[in-house]
């Protein structure tokens, strides 16, 4: 995997001027923090955990009943309780991003770009909180038989497939080094999602082993009924559900808007690499007033680096 880029605000923003390739870092957010969310993480969390979420936002759109501006609110409820210090999102659209970089406040940033090239089409962002993480290198590669062309699909998917990655340092552990890879293989077709899965794990293969890896997703298949699932672990990561010392309640981590599915499949995943301490995964099923902010509930994980 290239890694050569090395991440600041500044030389973010020459790139995304520079080429639609890359539109790495949104701006400053404008919106104020309410005083609830000005305690630091560690406040909030009493320790070196690594509070880490994966999210599919469902993309923005005006459809109602469960359109983005109903939705958005929601979403900005269950962000700020939670503020998690890193967040793999899928299906968010570009603008829908930067809401809610705007709407968990000034000590949150992203890297990302859209599946199609800049800010066209959706996005498998990373979100941050800078007060805990600060971002070393970053890489997109595509799911095809071409990762390095921007928008490829070659696998006979339904949509443009793609990673973001990240080699994090960890400012309130001892400026550990982690990576950390966020993905949304294909819903349409099996083959395309066994194909990006064994990328995924080749180019996990050549990253810097010694470096705890984090990933997150929406893998699109029921965790240990598929062979996508088999490649993943294979790949030498852990399922953070599996290994968590204590568990929420299970629900089918997609719902459509419609009633939960208690003990139903996780297609959305945190997984990480051996040495990784996972203290608590959790599957929100915050809602209000019967509206969900996504037609997926997020997952969480609470884990240690080493």
């Amino acid at each position: 995997m290239p890694n050569h880029s090395r991440v600041t605000r500044r030389l973010g923003l020459k790139t995304a001027l520079a080429t639609a390739a890359a539109l790495p870092l949104a701006g400053t957010a404008l919106s104020a923090t309410p005083a609830s969310a000005s305690a630091s993480p560690q406040e909030r969390h009493g320790s070196r955990r690594l509070e880490v979420m994966s999210f599919n936002l469902r993309f923005a759109s005006t459809t109602e009943p469960n359109s983005w501006a109903a939705r958005r609110p929601v979403m900005r409820e269950l962000l700020r309780r939670e503020r998690p210090h890193a967040i793999g999102i899928q299906e968010g659209l570009y603008q829908q991003v930067r809401d809610i970089e705007s709407d968990l406040g000034p000590h949150y940033d992203w890297i990302g770009t859209g599946r199609a090239g800049g800010s066209r089409d959706e996005f498998v962002a990373v979100l941050y909180d800078t007060r805990r993480l600060a971002p070393l290198e970053y890489d997109h590669f595509w799911l095809s038989d071409t990762p390095d062309v921007i928008g490829s699909n070659t696998w006979g998917g339904g949509s443009i497939r793609m990673v973001t990655w990240v080699r994090f340092r960890d400012l309130r552990d001892g400026d550990r080094e982690f990576s950390f890879l966020n993905t949304h293989l294909d819903n349409a077709s099996q083959n395309a999602r066994a194909r990006a899965a064994s990328l995924i794990a080749e180019r996990i293969a050549g990253l810097d082993r010694s470096l705890p890896l984090v990933v997150t997703g929406d893998f699109n298949v029921a965790a240990h009924k598929n062979p996508v699932y088999d490649t993943m672990l294979g790949a030498g990561l852990a399922d953070t559900w599996d290994a968590a010392a204590e568990r929420s309640a299970l629900y089918a981590t997609f719902h459509g808007y419609r009633p939960l599915t208690p003990d139903g499949d996780r297609i959305d995943w945190i997984l990480v690499t051996p040495g990784v301490t996972v203290h608590r995964a959790s599957i929100n099923t915050f809602s209000r007033a019967g509206q969900f902010p996504s037609d997926h509930l997020p997952v969480q994980a609470s884990v240690t680096l080493g």
